[in-house]
């Protein structure tokens, strides 16, 4: 695999519906930045999510939420690249795209949490991910390291020898890497937002403002009780 370049750090990429973002995806985005040592985070809304059924709002709005809640921060960013895309948006065609466009040396690291890391062997081309960027495994609120030491056959076989506690080892090469980092629990939930706006009462300070009168503005989630 081609050596990474010595003036790029490697670059983020947390995914998601984002249906509507709020402070937990932030604060996760902005742990793992620091954590690891990321030069920028990408946040990337899913155009047609594969596995779940279909957001609440449409992609478009759920691109101009994340757009809002990343101003002003210059190392979190919104990328279009899956809503912009044909077809379900599926993690493994957008890591090509992105290493075609990031080039072969760049380090891509890609954010799960441990709920969604369990869950690797059920995705589509699964054995294809970690050829084209790192994994970086959040610890969530009732998780520990633990599922480190009990994982399912298919995914230990899946990880092999990967796991690494070494944030320096995401910077070694441009993929390949699994790498668990502590994060703060926030116990935010979409789902509770949607249902918050739904019965006509204020989800602020669980999300932007900016996003809180994006959702008013738009008249989002009224009818999704």
């Amino acid at each position: 695999m081609t050596a990474p370049s010595p003036d790029a750090r490697p670059l983020g990429l947390l995914g998601g519906t984002f249906d509507p973002i709020h402070f937990a995806h932030l604060r996760l985005a902005e742990e793992a930045r620091e954590s690891l040592g990321l030069a920028e985070v990408a946040l990337i809304p899913a155009g047609t999510p594969p596995h779940r059924e279909a957001p609440g709002s449409s992609a478009e709005h759920r691109l101009a939420m994340v757009e809002l809640a990343v101003a002003g921060n210059a190392l979190l960013r919104c990328e279009d690249l899956e809503v912009r895309a044909a077809g379900r948006s599926y993690t493994v065609l957008t890591l090509e795209r992105l290493r075609q466009r990031e080039g072969p040396g760049r380090a891509l690291v890609l954010i799960l949490g441990a709920d969604a890391f369990a869950g690797l062997p059920r995705w589509h081309r699964c054995d294809e991910l970690l050829g084209l960027a790192h994994i970086a495994v959040a610890n969530r609120p009732g998780h520990d390291r633990r599922w480190l030491q009990a994982m399912p056959s298919q995914l230990a076989h899946l990880c092999g020898d990967r796991v690494t506690h070494e944030p320096a080892a995401l910077r070694a090469s441009p993929a390949g890497a699994i790498v668990p980092f502590d994060m703060t629990p926030l116990s935010i939930s979409a789902t509770h937002i949607r249902n918050l706006v739904a019965h006509g009462r204020s989800a602020r300070y669980l999300l932007p403002d900016s996003v809180v009168d994006y959702i008013g503005r738009h008249c989002l989630y009224r009818g999704t009780r």
